[in-house]
C-alpha cells in the first residue's frame, strides 16, 4: 500500500489529506481564524452545578459555558489505585491491565473504573459553584452546546500520551504482537516515575529505551509547564493549546507507512523540517515542498473528494445515492436507489444499492 500527506497551507485555512493508494481517506481543515478548541488546557470555573443531570457548567473563557460529567472528574491517584484493586469489572493489576484504544478520550473510558463506588458519586460531592479546575476539551462546541471538557487531562506525543492524573500503563490495541506489547509494558513500567500513567501508541512498535525515555521526559517537562501557568494564570485562562493541523497531521498520522510528505507551502516546509529535525529524525528525508504551477489538491485529484465530503448528497456508481445530514443529537444516513432501477426485482435492487451504501457510508465516515 502507498500512503502520501499532502499539505495545503493558505493564509486562511490549512487542508490536510492521507491519500492511501491514489484514493483521499482522511481529511483534516483548520481555518486561522476559527481553530479548534480540542485538546486545549483551561483553567476555568464551576458556575452552577446540576445534581438533576449529574453535571456541571464550567466558565472556561469562551461563549458558552462547557459541560463537565461527574464521570469526567478525576479522583485523588490514591483513590484511583485503591479502586483499580477494588474494582469487580477487573482483576488485573493496572500495571497489567490490557491494552487501552488508540484514541485518547476512549481509552480514560478503559483506564478509570466503573465500580460502583465511583460512578454512583455524585457531583454536588466533587464541585461546588466558585471552585477553580484545570480542565481540558474532550468535544468541540456544537450548535447550541458548549464544549465537553473533562479533569483527565492528558498530553499526546508521539509515541506516548502522558495521564498525570492517572497511574496506569496501557498499551494501544493496534500493536498485535504479544511480546512487543508485552516488552513495551515492561520498559514504560520500568522508565516512568510514579504518580502518572502512559498509553503507548501505535508508533512506538519497535522504539527503543532512548527515543522512549527522552519523548517521556519532554512530556513531563511540558506538565510541569502547564502546573506552573495555572498557578499563576487568572480564571478564566487558556493554559495550553495543542499543535496546529499541520504538526498534529506530522505527530499523529506521518508514520513509517507513509512514504512522503508534500506541503505546497515553504513557511510550512521549515515548520515540519524544524518539528521532524527533532522528534522525527527517521523521516526527515520523507518531507517534500512542492513547486508545481497546479494548486497542489487539485494535482493529486483530492479538491473532487472535498467538495463530496462537504455535500450532503454523495452518488454511488450505481446510480443511487446517500443523503448525509449532522444534527446536535446525531448523524443520520439515508440510502436512495435515485437513478438506479435494477434489472431482475425490488429486492435485489435494494440489496445492491445497500451493499454499495455501505462501502461508501465507511469511506464517508472516515473522510469526515
Amino acid at each position: 500500500m502507498s500512503a502520501e500527506l499532502i499539505v495545503n497551507a493558505k493564509l486562511y485555512e490549512t487542508r490536510v489529506a492521507l491519500v492511501e493508494n491514489s484514493q483521499v481517506v482522511e481529511l483534516y481543515v483548520e481555518r486561522s481564524s476559527d481553530r479548534g478548541i480540542g485538546g486545549n488546557i483551561y483553567k476555568g470555573m464551576v458556575v452552577r452545578v446540576l445534581p438533576g443531570m449529574q453535571a456541571a457548567f464550567v466558565d472556561i473563557g469562551l461563549e458558552k459555558a462547557a459541560f463537565l460529567y461527574v464521570s469526567d472528574v478525576h479522583r485523588p491517584l490514591v483513590d484511583l489505585e485503591q479502586l483499580f484493586q477494588n474494582s469487580s469489572d477487573s482483576d488485573e493489576d493496572p500495571q497489567t491491565v490490557d491494552p487501552l484504544p488508540e484514541t485518547v478520550d476512549s481509552s480514560l473510558k478503559d483506564v478509570l473504573p466503573t465500580s460502583r463506588s465511583y460512578s454512583e458519586e455524585r457531583i454536588e460531592e466533587r464541585l461546588q459553584e466558585g471552585q477553580e479546575l484545570l480542565v481540558q476539551v474532550a468535544k468541540e462546541p456544537i450548535g447550541t452546546k458548549g464544549a465537553r471538557i473533562t479533569t483527565h487531562v492528558t498530553l499526546p506525543g508521539r509515541n506516548l500520551v502522558l495521564m498525570p492524573m492517572v497511574e496506569h500503563i496501557g498499551v494501544s490495541r493496534r500493536i498485535e504482537d504479544e511480546k512487543e506489547r508485552r516488552r513495551l509494558r515492561d520498559l514504560i513500567c520500568s522508565i516512568k516515575p510514579p504518580a502518572c500513567g502512559f498509553i503507548v501508541r501505535t508508533a512506538a512498535e519497535g522504539a527503543e529505551v532512548e527515543k522512549l525515555k527522552a519523548e517521556m521526559d519532554f512530556l513531563l517537562k511540558l506538565w510541569q509547564t502547564v502546573q506552573r501557568r495555572a498557578e499563576n494564570s487568572p480564571v478564566p485562562s487558556v493554559i495550553y493549546q495543542d499543535l496546529d493541523i499541520t504538526l498534529r497531521a506530522v505527530r499523529d498520522l506521518f508514520t513509517k507507512e507513509v512514504d512522503r510528505l508534500v506541503i505546497d507551502s515553504p513557511t510550512e516546509y521549515q515548520k515540519v523540517l524544524n518539528f521532524t529535525g527533532t522528534f522525527l529524525p527517521s523521516l526527515h528525508n520523507a518531507v517534500e515542498l512542492y513547486d508545481g504551477e497546479e494548486p497542489i489538491f487539485d494535482a493529486y485529484g483530492i479538491e473532487m473528494e472535498v467538495q463530496r465530503a462537504l455535500g450532503r448528497k454523495v452518488w454511488l456508481k450505481s446510480g443511487g445515492y446517500i443523503v448525509i445530514e449532522t444534527t446536535e443529537a446525531l448523524t443520520a444516513i439515508d440510502v436512495n436507489t435515485g437513478r438506479y432501477v435494477g434489472k431482475r426485482n425490488l429486492e435485489e435492487t435494494i440489496l445492491k444499492t445497500n451493499l454499495e451504501a455501505v462501502k461508501e457510508i465507511a469511506c464517508q465516515l472516515r473522510l469526515r
